[in-house]
């Protein structure tokens, strides 16, 4: 059984004739129908496709990996295109988001939620299915559903806000899936932001498949808003997992990136729109 991932929208390009944006989309092929792991921010997602040969009509459905507006403010042009799909996110993925930038003043933080309502996706074709729990969406691709936080170093992001009361708190990020993929070579775990901390996330598909072995990670992995203790810790279990294939995208960050590429060497590659994966 044979899977391919392909980068639709990131930060980056590699070659002429694609779009770089703020954002994150992947383009899944399985045996058993193709699906769209987010859609950027909607500037990159039908040019990129087009250029890199992948029929969106042929997308049976679409995995939010957040409700945030560069994993998801695509979602209307996919729409467009496409039609009528299936929608799989947690219910939170609507939720209001917010980001306390340090130049902003403190009680009005950026707006970086979802850019379009409910009602307005539902009327041009979007069907959602609310999931909460680690799930299979197809054969062998599973949605992580809510990632437990079980590390010590892994405390999220406390400029991501949300609204509580009339204040704000950190957001809890109950909505943060991944995708894990079972193939012959172990799993292929693609990521959005990974705002619910990598290796909990890692932990969290390891127990759920009952695989151990981890071929590859793919996406946007948020290292680059931590500490350095935090990527030390990172760069160490990533290791001790044996770790076949390090793509990063998006949310990395140029130092972080640059760090994890001195330590995994051949195992490292940029996950920039066009890479892609190819496994059984």
């Amino acid at each position: 059984m044979s899977f391919k991932i392909t980068v639709l929208c990131e930060n980056t390009v590699a070659r002429p004739g694609l779009v770089g944006e703020h954002g994150f989309a992947a383009h899944v092929e399985t045996p058993h129908g193709n699906l769209l792991f987010d859609t950027g921010q909607g500037l990159a997602l039908i040019p990129n496709a087009i250029a890199l040969k992948k029929d969106l009509t042929e997308v049976s459905q679409v995995v939010l990996s957040h409700g945030h507006y560069d994993h998801t403010g695509g979602l209307l042009a996919f729409l467009g295109v496409h039609g009528p799909c299936e929608v799989v996110a947690h219910p939170q993925v609507l939720r209001e988001r917010y980001w306390a930038l340090p130049d902003r003043d403190e009680q009005a933080p950026l707006s970086i939620g979802m850019p379009w309502h409910e009602s307005y996706l539902t009327t041009r074709g979007a069907a959602f299915r609310w999931v909460e729990t680690f799930h299979e969406t197809l054969p062998r691709v599973f949605v992580s559903g809510e990632v437990p936080r079980t590390t010590g170093f892994e405390q999220g992001d406390p400029r991501m806000k949300v609204r509580r009361g009339q204040g704000w708190e950190a957001d809890p990020f109950l909505d943060d899936y991944s995708l894990a993929i079972k193939t012959d070579r172990g799993l292929v775990v693609v990521l959005g932001c990974a705002h619910a901390g990598l290796i909990n996330i890692l932990e969290h598909v390891i127990r759920c498949t009952g695989e151990s072995r981890i071929h590859a990670i793919m996406g946007g992995t948020h290292l680059g808003f931590y500490p350095p203790e935090h990527l030390d810790h990172t760069v160490k279990v990533l290791r001790d997992y044996d770790v076949e294939l390090l793509a990063v995208s998006h949310c990395t960050g140029q130092a972080a990136a640059a760090r994890l590429a001195a330590e995994l060497g051949d195992r490292f590659a940029f996950g920039h729109v066009g890479f892609e994966l190819a496994v059984n």
